[in-house]
């Protein structure tokens, strides 16, 4: 492709986003040849006569648009999961995902997740002088974590733990070797929550995760496990989640993610005592929106010089 060639991107972010990536993008694609439209989430027609398209998650149709997919060449994801768009999306153009911008975000609240579980938070809080007495804790160093998605999120997290003097068991589905010294790979996820003090999911929802964490899983658990769950809810059978932990064989769960989200008032996950729910928000940190137009941007230049695309989502594995 020219350099001079004009590219128009629909954009399903808002004018804000829109007004960023130009920024972002190299002055002389912002000023001479690149335009943005924002559109709506959701939906795409062919009066956009887009080249590039900045996908959202919203309620997509679940049949493409006569005359699918027009004049696009590129879709780009502005998420890393891919479960929350139409197969027909992925049946046209290379498609890309926003793989990554997250996975310190993530990592992060996953290790703060398991320093309030060892740490007795928020239970050690206290209103009133007849609370004041000392609580037993944990230290995360000499603790056990077990991860179950070893992708971008999985090695930041593999990596923050292994510095905090964590012991960090994974689960791969290739025979790669681990890059960071300290991980070792156990053959299922059987065997990581039985090993584990804390299991961390950061898979993504696909046929082979729907209820990957089912009651023979949670049966094989070590003693006073804590679950924590940054992937999808799809990944576990909540039912039987909480069955574990009414049992006290799951001593934790802490879940930002459920199925279906949001969940219904009334739903048990809400009250009960060993439950420490969020609403799905464990990315939503300050800069994420210039962490993916960072992403795009860099992308963007391989397009315009017909080069290979980084981050091509692979729909078979989510992502």
């Amino acid at each position: 492709m020219s350099e001079s060639t004009a590219i128009k991107i629909a954009s399903q972010l808002d004018i804000e986003f829109s007004e960023l990536l130009l920024n972002t993008l190299s002055a002389s694609e912002t000023q001479r040849n690149v335009s943005i439209e924002t559109i709506a989430r959701g939906s795409y027609h062919q009066d956009v006569n887009a080249r590039v398209l900045l996908a959202a998650p919203a309620a997509w149709s679940l049949e493409p648009p006569q005359g699918w997919p027009f004049d696009l060449k590129w879709i780009h994801l502005i998420s890393s999961g891919i479960d929350a768009y139409p197969r027909w999306l992925f049946d046209g153009p290379i498609v890309t995902s926003s793989r990554g911008t997250t996975a310190i975000a993530l990592a992060e609240f996953a290790l703060g997740l398991i320093f309030a579980a060892a740490k007795n938070m928020p239970e050690i809080w206290i209103r009133e002088p007849t609370q004041w007495q000392r609580q037993p804790m944990q230290t995360v160093a000499g603790q056990t974590l077990g991860i179950f998605g070893y992708g971008a999120i999985g090695q930041q997290l593999a990596k923050n733990a292994v510095a905090l003097g964590m012991k960090v068991l994974v689960v791969r589905k290739t025979n790669q070797p681990i890059d960071i010294l300290g991980v070792q790979v156990v053959p299922d996820i059987k065997a990581l929550f039985a090993e584990s003090d804390h299991v961390v999911l950061a898979a993504p929802a696909t046929p082979d995760t729907q209820h990957i964490v089912n009651q023979e899983v949670l049966t094989a658990a070590k003693s006073n496990l804590h679950l924590v769950n940054i992937a999808r809810g799809s990944l576990i059978d909540q039912e039987a989640l909480l069955k574990s932990l009414n049992e006290g064989k799951i001593a934790r769960a802490s879940l930002d993610v459920a199925t279906p989200e949001p969940l219904p008032a009334g739903h048990p996950l809400y009250s009960h005592p060993r439950v420490f729910l969020s609403p799905h928000t464990s990315a939503s940190v300050v800069g994420i929106y210039q962490r993916v137009a960072q992403q795009f941007a860099e992308n963007f230049h391989k397009f315009k010089l017909d080069q290979p695309l980084d981050n091509v989502v692979d729909i078979t594995r989510g992502y």
